[in-house]
């Protein structure tokens, strides 16, 4: 196929591809990604043309991008461009994929957060916790440690959304606390609906707690919403329950490990968490399952010399 000779800017032909493939398509919070990579590359290589794209111009930008981000970040950076990358081949507007055999670099990881909490980490976290008789973040992060729930889902919790008969709580909306205007936004896929079961007390505390809030409206949400004023709450009750400091999501971390080390099956902990699959769960807490898989090897040791 002959090359189309064209000097637009690939910059530019990026932003036209976002507003033509994923507009509309992706949520939100993952457009705002990709309008990010656009303004990566007008920074980086703003005179960059389509028609100049090769393995050599294509690898520096990748190499200049990583001079300031994580070898993750800059895989990230690469699957969204070579996504619009591919259909400028289908177009012929460049002759070879320069994505071919790309090299992906980075700046050295910061060192990782503590994902998870155990048993007696989690139970000195809740010992520090200020329970009024009013919704604030302390039952908020009691919440998380009890459901396992994203941050956003929690935040759009409303009265509606608990049904103390069958001590459950639907989940079936986020809160997008991202932007300064707020309100709901659908889960992050069909599969993050579900109904996740309350143990008899928290279901009771909530019971008095949100009872003359209005039914409809956000049982925490009471202006503008920042992740990092519910993280840094949680770090300093870390600070006084002398533990690692952990964040929110480290909280979901915490939920999925402490109920896998009890014994509940991978199915019903991914069911429990929204995860559109079990492989998810799997992947996500591989280290956690391998440590079991040693226990049962045990276990399984012992059963057989007692068959002797």
């Amino acid at each position: 196929m002959a090359r189309k000779k064209t000097s637009q800017l690939f910059h530019e032909y990026f932003g036209e591809w976002i507003e033509l493939y994923k507009v509309g398509a992706i949520r939100s919070v993952t457009l705002k990604k990709y309008y990010m990579s656009k303004q990566r590359i007008m920074e980086l290589a703003p005179d960059l043309q389509v028609h100049d794209l090769t393995r050599k111009t294509y690898q520096k930008l990748l190499n200049d991008y990583a001079l300031t981000h994580e070898k993750q970040t800059t895989m990230d950076f690469h699957h969204q461009l070579k996504g619009a990358i591919l259909d400028a081949i289908e177009e012929g507007m460049i002759e070879q994929d320069p994505t071919r055999k790309v090299i992906i670099k980075g700046k050295m990881p910061k060192e990782k957060k503590p994902k998870f909490l155990n048993q007696f980490e989690v139970q000195a976290l809740l010992k520090q916790l200020n329970l009024t008789d009013e919704i604030n973040w302390d039952w908020f992060i009691f919440l998380i440690v009890k459901t396992g729930m994203r941050f956003s889902e929690a935040l759009a919790l409303t009265p509606d959304d608990f049904d103390f008969t069958n001590q459950k709580i639907t989940i079936e909306k986020t809160w997008d606390y991202k932007s300064s205007k707020g309100g709901f936004q659908p889960t992050k896929n069909k599969s993050s609906e579900r109904k996740v079961q309350l143990d008899w007390q928290t279901a009771m505390h909530f019971s008095g707690l949100i009872k003359h809030l209005p039914n409809e409206k956000p049982i925490f949400v009471k202006g503008r919403v920042f992740n990092s004023t519910v993280n840094n709450r949680l770090q300093s009750l870390c600070s006084k329950a002398g533990i690692s400091n952990i964040t929110i999501h480290g909280l979901r971390h915490t939920h999925a490990s402490l109920l896998l080390f009890a014994g509940v099956s991978i199915a019903s902990v991914a069911r429990r968490l929204g995860h559109s699959s079990m492989s998810t769960t799997q992947e996500t807490y591989l280290h956690i399952i391998r440590e079991l898989e040693n226990q049962d090897n045990d276990k399984i040791m012992r059963h057989l010399s007692a068959l002797m």
